[in-house]
């Protein structure tokens, strides 16, 4: 017989296993059939999730950024306005677009608290369904959005972005995903309005101020720039991010994928049962004659 010292060393020879392999063959196929059976029952059955995603390019044509060099002949003037013209057109669209907040203000605007804790919401009653500890409320919708929802990649080399959105629905999802992007742009459109026409009367009202032909030309060309800013923001649709492929409703399941449930289900059932029959010889080979 074969002798394998690892094996020996707890007491248990190859010869020991492969004859309670045929002693307990039927067992092994019933316990390997049982949790293969439980995840085809999962695969057929269980809630599938749809994604849905959005591919966008960021926009970074915005002017400015290259007037810095006009800062200095204005000494403190620009900093007094709180005008930034220095920043890239990247970071600031790409930081909300993954922030809580921008997840908080999506949720609320589109009423989804109740829709994201289904599980925690009894529809009949109207109310959340007794619990210990204190109601659901936005944070937790927001984690949970965050958690199972919602999805953001970046392709650093082709600069793209992908939005993703799983949800039970195929066309919710794909109405989510497309609504964040438009609600993303028009926040950020409405910010750089904002702050255009805050610089515009800001320099406007020194131009007034000042009798210096220098200081008035170098308040000009910011003022040209804050102009081209407002024109940009009220221009374009797509002001942060340019959408390269809208999202569609998907046709195929995201999850639960059937065949890799299948077959992680027959692996499971079929590790469980060698490991109860290497367990029984074992027992057998240590207890006493």
């Amino acid at each position: 017989m074969e002798r394998h010292p690892e094996l020996e060393e707890s007491g248990v020879y190859v010869g020991d296993i492969l004859g309670a392999l045929l002693r307990r063959w039927p067992l092994v196929l019933v316990v390997t059939g049982i949790f293969t059976a439980a995840g085809l029952a999962y695969a057929l059955f269980g809630t599938p999730w749809y994604r849905a995603e959005v591919q966008l390019l960021p926009r970074d044509d915005k002017p400015g950024t290259g007037l810095s060099s006009q800062l200095a002949q204005l000494g403190g003037l620009a900093g007094l306005a709180g005008i930034n013209l220095g920043s890239s057109g990247k970071e600031e669209p790409m930081a909300v677009l993954r922030s809580q907040g921008f997840a908080r203000r999506f949720i609320e605007k589109n009423d989804l608290v109740v829709v994201l804790l289904a599980d925690e919401w009894d529809a009949k009653t109207g109310q959340w369904k007794d619990r210990r500890g204190p109601e659901p409320d936005i944070r937790d919708a927001v984690r949970e959005f965050e958690r199972t929802v919602r999805r953001i990649s970046e392709d650093r080399k082709l600069g793209l972005v992908t939005v993703s959105i799983e949800w039970k629905d195929p066309e919710v999802a794909a109405s989510w995903a497309n609504k964040m992007v438009d609600q993303v742009n028009d926040e950020l459109r409405a910010r750089a309005l904002d702050e255009a026409e805050t610089n515009v009367r800001y320099l406007q009202e020194q131009m007034r101020q000042t009798d210096l032909l220098s200081l008035q030309q170098s308040i000009g060309r910011l003022l040209e720039s804050e102009l081209q800013k407002l024109m940009l923001a009220r221009g374009k649709e797509d002001f942060a991010f340019r959408i390269i492929d809208g999202a569609e409703p998907p046709k195929r399941q995201s999850r639960p994928k059937r065949a890799v449930v299948v077959l992680g289900g027959f692996t499971l059932g079929l590790l469980v049962s060698l490991v109860g029959v290497f367990a029984a010889a074992s027992a057998g080979r240590s207890r006493p004659a």
